[in-house]
């Protein structure tokens, strides 16, 4: 009796230890799990002010988002907005990583100007301009030599890439007179046509937006940016870039007062991220060229 007893109480304790042994080893593997959890998210936030052209805004924000996929502690915030208006902000000291623009005068600008981080620029991709109207607007208008043809028209302003490559293509085309075409107005591509009404947008975003919304019978955006109006849209004319010059965009990182350098090194690999053959694959997706040099 007495020996059936000890080698119950002796079963219950190798028992115990057992159970002992299992809960510190599930403790541990919990521990080092949690470990490597607190590594995975052991990056401090950083956020990056990313200035992009208006007509980027939709791949930009494909492309930030496959990103984070694999840099999840780095917020991308854009600003996008016609590529003067973002020079503007950037010389007026807005905090700024990157900027990305429609065109090469205002990055030309920032340059010269001792903004831009040398050796960081790079040119990206090239597009073109056409002329759009909504599908089934019964317009006469067939492309540029042709406009005035139109009840009414939405350009963007002369100080905004797409209104200025337009007004270049009118210029070669002869039916405006000028030399410089950042230095005509509106009104004066209005008097070319004859008096045609014409809605200045700031922006190529919201030039598109008149065509599509029935607002404005024709307008001038990019090729791009017919990407997902396709059903919507009807392109009357590809804007051959003899006439308008390469529509190419360059970007480059800004100079940050304000940042630290776990912020300089994400505007870097940002940078190169968007530079990369990964992201070729998605501009073009895009309808963007990306053989550019």
């Amino acid at each position: 009796m007495k020996r059936t007893v000890l080698l119950a109480m002796a079963a219950a304790m190798v028992l115990y230890f057992a159970a002992c042994g299992n809960g510190a080893s599930q403790m541990e593997k919990q521990t080092e799990a949690n470990e490597g959890n607190l590594a995975a998210e052991g990056e401090e936030e950083v956020e990056l002010q990313v200035f992009i052209a208006a007509s980027l805004n939709t791949v930009m924000t494909d492309l930030a988002n496959r990103y984070r996929e694999d840099h999840p502690h780095v917020k991308i915030t854009f600003n996008a907005e016609s590529s003067g208006t973002l020079m503007m902000q950037i010389e007026e000291g807005f905090s700024c990583d990157i900027f990305f623009s429609a065109a090469q005068k205002q990055m030309d600008q920032l340059e010269a100007d001792g903004f831009v981080v040398e050796g960081s620029r790079a040119n990206v991709v090239n597009n073109q301009v056409v002329v759009v109207t909504r599908k089934g607007s019964g317009t006469k208008v067939t492309g540029l030599s042709t406009l005035q043809d139109a009840e009414n028209i939405a350009l963007a302003g002369e100080s905004v890439p797409v209104g200025r490559y337009t007004r270049q293509a009118l210029i070669c085309k002869g039916i405006l007179e000028a030399e410089d075409p950042s230095a005509v107005t509106t009104r004066e591509v209005s008097q070319a046509f004859a008096g045609v009404e014409i809605s200045e947008q700031d922006n190529v975003s919201k030039v598109l937006l008149a065509v599509v919304e029935g607002s404005c019978e024709v307008g001038t955006t990019y090729y791009s940016d017919t990407y997902g109006y396709e059903e919507e849209l009807q392109i009357l004319e590809v804007v051959d870039s003899s006439l308008t010059g390469d529509v190419i965009y360059p970007i480059a990182r800004i100079k940050n007062e304000e940042a630290g350098a776990l912020q300089t090194k994400a505007a870097e690999d940002f940078l190169d991220f968007l530079l990369s053959e990964e992201a070729k694959e998605v501009f073009e997706t895009y309808y963007f060229d990306t053989d550019v040099e």
